[in-house]
């Protein structure tokens, strides 16, 4: 990725955070990743972006590894010269986890590996698993990840139900997911003119 790239991104979230950072103090706002993911997308304000759609939908975004990469560089800077911002994981573990309890149903649709796939997987095995789960990452079970670890693996915890029938599709989820979501859930979609797509 180029340099500059970085410092448009430092340029656009600085002021951001400054204003995250007043409102922790002036208003008691306690932010979590999902809350500075919800004000992210705000302040995209971009249709293009997944996270626009999820804050215009009031949907969480949870990212349990939201310091990794540049986003964890910039609140390094930032809090060089404005120390005292506070993203506390514990509020969001516990409203995804109460999320999930809550639920009547639960699916799973993770998209390559690690803590992001690792922290939906163990928010199900507090309501005995999901009920779906489809994996769709690049990684091999041979060298013990836990992102190479097959839905067989889930079930074992209880992260999955026994009598769920999981898949994990070998493959770049860059490619995968938009043919996933053309031959499944955008077959139900409405079209522009408010019919049924068949």
């Amino acid at each position: 990725m180029p340099e500059e790239n970085y410092e448009k991104f430092d340029k656009w979230m600085m002021p951001i955070l400054k204003q995250m950072l007043e409102e922790q103090n002036t208003q008691g706002v306690r932010w979590t990743p999902s809350k500075v993911i919800h004000r992210l997308g705000k302040e995209i304000n971009n249709p293009e972006s997944i996270f626009y759609w999820a804050y215009k939908n009031n949907i969480p975004v949870f990212s349990p590894a939201l310091t990794d990469g540049a986003i964890g560089d910039l609140f390094f800077l930032f809090s060089l010269t404005n120390p005292g911002l506070v993203v506390d994981i514990v509020e969001d573990i516990s409203k995804l986890n109460n999320l999930v309890l809550a639920a009547n149903s639960s699916g799973i649709i993770a998209l390559g590996g690690g803590v992001a796939k690792h922290h939906i997987c163990n928010a199900n095995a507090w309501r005995d698993g999901a009920d779906y789960a489809v994996y769709v990452n690049t990684a091999q079970e041979f060298d013990g990840c836990d992102s190479g670890a097959t839905p067989d693996e889930a079930v074992s915890w209880g992260k999955i139900r026994a009598v769920a029938k999981p898949v994990k599709v070998f493959g770049d989820a860059t490619i995968i997911f938009p043919l996933l979501m053309a031959e499944t859930f955008a077959v139900h979609a409405k079209g522009t003119t408010g019919e049924k797509k068949e």
